[in-house]
């Protein structure tokens, strides 16, 4: 038996299976917290945290100095339907003129299909935006999960692993991916600090969208592996 896993272990490699543990601890996460968001009434881990971002009795008032909130709408802006269409764009076009077709095709399924899953999550949940604190823009969808923060997520760490992979040096890789990260985080903190989404939505949607765009990521790679997708197309 121990010979059996050892070998198994070996076959599978290391960025493998921290993809997977991804997966499921996403998985687990959004389980969770859609509990959270399906609750008659909001859970105190939402809003200490949501009134956290405001002044003391002033829910209307954020947090910070003056330039804070227009630094936070900026931020919020690289989680938007129109940054991320432009962004995804962009790349897409620059592939197909390198001549890059299958891995153009596969951005374009891992970010549409991030967007059409994250409307589905949105109508099954249902839930309204939060009313404890004024909302610093104006938004209209349901609350739950975070699309911003999902898409972000989608998004972001999927141009981040294609990046990578035509880097050299692993401190070069890690850079961009740690970026890509940080950009999904700071874009998700954004849109509690504006009042527009409960935290747990936030959650959601990077549970939702890290898991996604891991699976995403495997099956790009099982398709490199079997030679349908190169770096040589």
């Amino acid at each position: 038996m121990k010979t059996f896993a050892h070998t198994l272990l070996n076959r599978i490699e290391f960025p493998v299976l921290l993809a997977g543990l991804v997966i499921a601890s996403g998985l687990w996460g959004f389980e969770e917290l859609m509990e959270v968001a399906r609750a008659s009434t909001p859970h105190a881990f939402d809003t200490e945290i949501l009134l956290a971002f405001r002044k003391a009795g002033q829910p209307d008032s954020p947090i910070g100095p003056p330039w804070l909130e227009g630094a936070m709408r900026d931020i919020t802006s690289l989680g938007s339907a129109s940054v991320l269409v432009l962004i995804t764009a962009a790349v897409i076009i620059y592939l197909l003129m390198i001549r890059r077709p299958a891995t153009a095709l596969l951005i374009f399924v891992a970010v549409a299909g991030g967007q059409v899953l994250s409307s589905l999550l949105k109508a099954g949940i249902d839930r309204p935006r939060p009313d404890l604190v004024s909302h610093l823009v104006n938004e209209t969808s349901f609350s739950f999960p975070s699309g911003h923060a999902m898409l972000s997520a989608v998004t972001y760490l999927t141009l981040g692993s294609l990046v990578a992979r035509f880097l050299h040096g692993r401190t070069t890789k890690i850079f961009v991916l740690c970026l890509a990260v940080l950009t999904t985080v700071l874009v998700g903190i954004s849109r509690v600090y504006l009042g527009v989404h409960w935290p747990s939505d936030v959650l959601a949607g990077w549970c939702a969208g890290f898991a996604w765009a891991m699976l995403c990521w495997l099956v790009a790679r099982v398709l490199q592996r079997r030679k349908a997708v190169t770096d040589s197309e």
